[in-house]
């Protein structure tokens, strides 16, 4: 579970076909710009890129960090990521209450990029300190006090700081309101754990404990069962632990109770548990551990253990399984294990197949199985591809420049990946297209329109270019709203307060557009890409599934057959033989028989079992999330983008409205 490809699983057979475990091992995510957690690879850095990296990282050196910068780093760092965005940094800068020049200057100089980095978030409050204090904002200033373990406390009013106005609420009606949201809508009661057999697993006397219909017909779920699915968070604790034994700790929130808080290898018990408890079901695999591993890498384990938890949590049989419910629930789970005797008794030894639901299995089942199993690693490969696709165009629209190797780059970019940053069209702009000091505002407002009616047509590959630029445009124009603050006249000029407050009205538009990108990407990012994850690990999870059950539903049903047989006839002998002591041999061997009789009834019983749970995840499980979940989420995908353009449209129409009345003379 280290740096090393991960082994083969406790269950699964010898790689079919270069595949084995729960990892491929020609990963189509190499070139991926994430650590991807299933690859079957430690998760590589990508190469440096020029121009990311920043100086600023050592200003601050091993400098003590007032509370107030932490705590304010929080606030606007909701996504754990250790970045903002450039309009998150200017909102929180605005507070200040500082002149939009002196927001904009500091926002320039710790950052020329999309996003904002933790240290340089640091920089700007130093920064913003100095400048409060009445002293020179510069970088070597805030080198120095650095030097001195002494960083000055900022003066921010947080409280006032506004929430982003970009809520995808559309102001027309959508194509299609759903009822309820699959991922919040309330499950099912939980039974607190209270009388539950924490040693063995939930007992059924049918395949279905939840008491659902198995029969050929519907779905074999409750109705609409795809908004009642529980939703699970899992978030980043932080680090616990001595300097060679740190680990991280994470938080399960769920609708059952109080967080709780668990380790890595904790989960891996469960893991555990459940895979020895349910070989024959659809379970998924954890992502892997690995040392020193990196922020990045941190917070996508931290996205695989989320979707692991939210599979189990929804999985009709294994949501009812005793230890889950107490990893849940538990407050301390490593004392639980320390106190209580768990089972790991398979499920087919508890749970018996009645004669109806073995009736209902179709007797072309392997058939059925053998058509799926051709088509999962297939379908493995080309959810890995969506996923690479979609991380590719979140990067784009961050604006993080990717090295892709020279190979995957000779067979993708050509056909897909032609970044128009790159085309002719769209020549860099250079210091020689910057309006010089004769330009007057009206030609700086058209100019800058312009460019923005230009980037936006190319919404795609621009539009963090698009969200960082309107961010530092939106401080700009309110600079610029500043320093025209009296005409030159000295008296009160209408002219110049008219077009003072349209450009006023441009800033605030331009800042509502910034909030729109910022909320798309983060829709994207938390919501669409996890989703399709979660589709690719249930393929994975199916072929995981075909390894073990080829590993485990091997029985010696025909060997036990032989040796009842070859017994039978040795009683016969005894019995017709009739020598001294013949009635102990005869009973001796009666026993035997009886015993491996009771053995091939029990192993036969399995059998039956295998191919119930194997229908069942196959029909119920397996048939039900790869489609209806899949609905769902292109059908939340289209709302999404709808309500994001509905809402670019609205702004840029409230801007017109806004600005109709600016005055010519």
């Amino acid at each position: 579970m280290f740096n090393a490809p991960r082994p083969a699983q406790r269950y699964a057979s010898a790689p079919v076909n270069g595949l084995g475990g729960s990892f491929v091992d020609e990963n189509p995510l190499a070139a991926s710009i994430y650590d991807d957690p299933w690859s079957a690879a430690p998760s590589p850095s990508p190469q440096p890129v020029p121009g990311v990296t920043t100086a600023l990282s050592s200003v601050i050196a091993e400098s003590n960090v007032p509370d107030s910068y932490n705590r304010a780093f929080a606030i606007v760092d909701v996504t754990h990521s250790g970045e903002i965005s450039v309009n998150a940094l200017s909102r929180i800068l605005s507070t200040s209450r500082l002149p939009a020049t002196t927001v904009d200057k500091i926002v320039n100089l710790v950052s020329s990029r999309p996003r904002v980095s933790k240290l340089e978030f640091f920089v700007a409050l130093a920064l913003l300190a100095l400048a409060q204090s009445g002293k020179d904002i510069s970088i070597e200033q805030v080198a120095a006090l650095a030097a001195e373990d002494n960083l000055p406390e900022p003066f921010l009013s947080i409280d006032t700081l506004q929430p982003s106005t970009s809520t995808f609420s559309s102001p027309y009606s959508t194509y299609r309101q759903a009822t309820l949201d699959p991922w919040s809508a309330p499950s099912f009661a939980s039974n607190g754990g209270g009388g539950t057999d924490l040693s063995a697993p939930r007992s059924a006397t049918t395949i279905n404990g939840g008491g659902a219909t198995s029969s050929l017909a519907g779905s074999g779920l409750p109705r609409e069962w795809w908004n009642k699915q529980e939703h699970l968070d899992v978030a980043i604790q932080g680090q616990q632990g001595f300097i060679l034994n740190r680990y991280t700790v994470y938080e399960i929130t769920t609708e059952r109770g109080a967080p709780v808080h668990r380790r890595y290898s904790e989960f891996v018990f469960l893991w555990d548990c459940l895979v020895r408890r349910y070989p024959f079901r659809l379970l998924p695999a954890l992502p892997p551990k690995r040392v020193q591993p990196d922020a990045s890498f941190i917070e996508q384990r931290r996205k695989g253990l989320a979707r692991f938890l939210n599979a189990v949590t929804n999985h009709p049989v294994i949501k009812e399984d005793g230890v889950l419910v107490t990893f849940l629930s538990e407050p301390s789970f490593e004392n639980w294990r320390k106190h209580t005797a768990v089972s790991l008794e398979e499920e087919s030894a508890s749970k018996r197949i009645d004669r109806i639901e073995e009736i209902t299995v179709p007797s072309d089942l392997e058939e059925k199985l053998a058509f799926v199993r051709g088509k999962i690693n297939p379908l493995i490969e080309q959810w890995q591809r969506i996923c690479v696709l979609t991380e590719r165009i979140i990067k784009r629209r961050e604006s993080a420049a990717v090295r892709i190797p020279s190979s995957l780059r000779r067979t993708y970019l050509p056909a897909h990946f032609k970044f128009p940053f790159s085309s002719s069209s769209h020549p860099p702009l250079d210091d020689d297209h910057v309006p010089g000091p004769a330009s007057s505002t009206a030609s700086l407002v058209s100019g800058t329109l312009s460019i923005l009616s230009t980037r936006t047509s190319h919404s795609d590959d621009f539009e963090s270019d698009d969200q960082a630029d309107l961010a530092r445009l939106t401080n700009v124009l309110r600079a610029v709203v500043e320093v025209n603050g009296r005409c030159w006249r000295g008296d009160e000029c209408e002219l110049c307060d008219g077009v003072r407050q349209g450009i006023g009205h441009v800033a605030s538009h331009t800042q509502q557009q910034s909030d729109l990108l910022e909320q798309r990407t983060n829709t994207l990012l938390y919501s669409t890409l996890e989703a399709l994850k979660s589709q690719r690990d249930l393929y994975i999870a199916m072929r995981d599934l075909f390894v073990r059950r080829d590993r485990l539903s091997v029985d010696n049903v025909d060997r036990l057959k032989k040796r009842v047989d070859s017994n039978s006839m040795k009683l016969e002998g005894i019995k017709a033989a009739q020598k001294d002591g013949w009635h102990e041999e005869a009973d001796r061997v009666v026993g035997l028989i009886e015993k491996d009789q009771a053995t091939i009834s029990s192993l036969m019983n399995r059998r039956v079992f295998i191919r119930a749970s194997m229908w069942h995840e196959l029909r119920v499980v397996l048939h039900n999330r790869e489609n209806v979940l899949l609905s769902k989420l292109v059908q939340d995908l289209a709302r999404d983008e709808q309500a994001f353009a509905d809402g670019v449209l609205a702004n840029w129409i409230s801007l017109g409205n806004a600005v109709e009345e600016m005055p010519f003379e």
